[in-house]
């Protein structure tokens, strides 16, 4: 029987796939399908630090500066006795969540200072998360700020906390680096147990009615993948840490293809949204089906096999194939080139 181990941030999990941050890890009763369908761990959806922060702010605002008119009852402020806050919400979820599934639960924190990421951090495994993914979302609009000042803000981010926790550590990324394979390095000496890559970036739109800047969700396509296959294909072997892709994840294809990269997980989220949990078991049968195929005996035995360093031709992962791309492309029918 083929063997679909793999092992994430020093957990062993039943196989290689993994839902991440989506509406269907909010709700115990979606995550327990996603489970039934045979999920080998989950993420759960991010603890915004900005969002706790806003929500004490205007807690504070509506409990300590409320006039209501009588100065003798100025100092009296009741006490919001059922209230729940979004920070209090998230950890009784977590709990809910690890005393109702058998595989792994990854809490995801969004923070923005080292204070932030490092309270929050202590309280999500004290709420017992098996690990903990750091969904670094940060855009620097500023000219004051070089991109050693960004990848130093990340790095220390990261080494402030990794004194404060126990559980294994993994940062979520952007593509957005000049250096990638350095900065992956410097994480992994700041003491990251693994990387993501990569986060999706949602990009603001104009509406063209109301002149006003608008969000705007666009699920991904299985195109995505290929910049995140080859990224992990150019840092396998180059790092000690467990790799995870995300973003354009959709078919056995794609994610053959990223474990043939050296990746040891990937994650899932646009795919479920569309076509449900379910869709869990069919890749899973389609995977075994190819492994069988081709006469693999296990997930280890193929994972980086394809990478830049066992690759047939390790420049096709490099910039030397750019010319010979360029030069494969047909016009259709009708074209004149």
């Amino acid at each position: 029987m083929t063997d679909l181990t793999t092992e994430y941030l020093g957990l062993k999990l039943a196989n290689p796939l993994v839902p991440s941050s989506s509406p269907l890890t909010r709700s115990l009763d979606s995550a327990k399908q996603l489970e039934d369908a045979g999920a080998a761990a989950l993420v759960m959806h991010s603890l915004f630090e900005e969002k706790i922060d806003y929500e004490e702010q205007h807690v504070a605002r509506f409990l300590a500066e409320q006039n209501i008119g009588y100065a003798e009852a100025e100092s009296f402020h009741p006490a919001a006795d059922n209230y729940t806050s979004y920070q209090e919400e998230y950890i009784q979820q977590l709990e809910s969540l690890k005393a109702s599934l058998d595989i792994p639960v990854i809490a995801s924190l969004n923070g923005t200072s080292s204070s932030g990421w490092i309270a929050y951090g202590k309280e999500l495994e004290k709420a017992g998360a098996d690990a903990l993914e750091l969904n670094a979302y940060y855009v620097a609009g500023s000219t004051e700020e070089s991109g050693q000042d960004v990848e130093n803000r990340y790095t220390e981010l990261l080494r402030d906390l990794r004194q404060s926790v126990g559980i294994p550590v993994t940062m979520k990324l952007s593509s957005h680096f000049s250096a990638f394979i350095d900065f992956a390095r410097n994480l992994q000496d700041a003491g990251t147990n693994g990387l993501v890559l990569f986060n999706r970036f949602y990009q603001p739109d104009i509406d063209l009615d109301t002149l006003e800047v608008v969000p705007r969700l666009e699920l991904s396509s299985s195109m995505e993948s290929l910049l995140r296959i080859r990224w992990i294909a150019l840092l396998y072997g180059q790092v000690n840490v467990s790799l995870a892709v995300t973003g354009g994840f959709h078919t056995k294809e794609d994610i053959l293809k990223a474990l043939l990269a050296g990746a040891d997980v990937a994650y899932l989220c646009s795919v479920l949204l569309t076509r449900g949990p379910s869709q869990i078991t069919e890749l899973l049968k389609g995977i075994t089906d190819w492994l069988d195929k081709h006469e693999y005996e296990s997930i280890s035995q193929l994972k980086g096999s394809i990478s830049q360093q066992h690759a047939i031709d390790p420049a096709a992962y490099e910039r030397a194939n750019y010319v010979s791309v360029l030069d494969s492309f047909s016009a259709p029918p009708g074209v004149q080139r």
